[in-house]
């Protein structure tokens, strides 16, 4: 058995796990699998012992999404990366247990939320963080009826026009991690009183226009995901190739964000 650390651009993607009639990351992985002939799409379900860590939301990224599956010594993040299409990178790999199951042995799970705005009170993003932070039932903040009962820790950044949210736990039910995010941002703005999250963290439901809406999926990425006496080694080649993807990718965005405001500008310019 062996596990795989997996970076990918989630926006091009309908999420991680598999679907009929739309790209996903699942779907690619094992699109590559049967490539290398390390699995048989057509006469196979899945691949043996396969699990992933997480199932990341449409548009939503990771940096350390960690697949596991039964596969030859050869089948390294360079091989899978062969095959892959460019939004996703294996990057570092370990040899696992024939047990290891990359769902189930997880004991934590960090993702990274970026918040921009200038104009946000970092102090209050703080007192937000710090209020969510510990063990809550966050019935208010998911639509998943069971499992809502969580252990969270939070921590506050700020980091140039952005204020960075970390969210770390054992496991998260469905769009938590995005509605925190929404709950910081609205306080950190003045949109709502600190004492809105004890409403939020209590027993009554709140729904309607009281109730969190999840922020958008495109600024959180699964960062981390922590296996107790597991050591993964970076391939030094799929590793580098990882890097030259994604700052070529962000040099394209920084490119189109700065035609974007140098349109803006022009506009504003026009209408004084």
């Amino acid at each position: 058995m062996r596990a795989f650390r997996v970076a990918y651009d989630g926006r091009p993607f309908h999420g991680f796990q598999r679907q009929p009639s739309v790209p996903t990351v699942e779907d690619a992985i094992f699109d590559a699998l049967d490539e290398l002939g390390v699995f048989d799409r057509e006469a196979e379900h899945r691949p043996e012992g396969y699990a992933a860590a997480g199932r990341t939301d449409a548009g939503v990224s990771a940096l350390a999404q960690t697949v596991a599956l039964a596969c030859p010594e050869w089948c390294t993040p360079r091989a899978l990366n062969g095959e892959l299409p460019v939004a996703i990178s294996a990057w570092a790999a370990a040899d696992v247990s024939p047990d290891f199951h990359a769902t189930h042995d997880a004991v934590e799970r960090t993702y990274v939320y970026d918040l921009y705005g200038p104009e946000l009170d970092d102090d209050r993003a703080v007192t937000a963080a710090s209020t969510l932070s510990d063990e809550h039932d966050f019935h208010n903040l998911t639509p998943d009826d069971d499992g809502t009962r969580r252990d969270l820790s939070l921590r506050i950044d700020r980091e140039g026009d952005f204020v960075t949210l970390w969210v770390a736990a054992g496991g998260f039910p469905r769009q938590l991690v995005r509605r925190v995010a929404s709950v910081v941002r609205s306080v950190a703005a003045g949109e709502r009183d600190p004492e809105w999250i004890d409403d939020l963290l209590g027993s009554e439901p709140i729904a309607g226009p009281d109730g969190v809406p999840p922020a958008q999926p495109e600024p959180l990425i699964l960062a981390d995901v922590t296996y107790p006496g597991v050591a993964f080694e970076c391939d030094p080649q799929a590793a580098a190739s990882a890097v030259d993807v994604f700052s070529t990718r962000r040099r394209e965005h920084r490119t189109r964000a700065r035609t974007a405001g140098r349109i803006a500008d022009g506009v504003r310019e026009a209408d004084r």
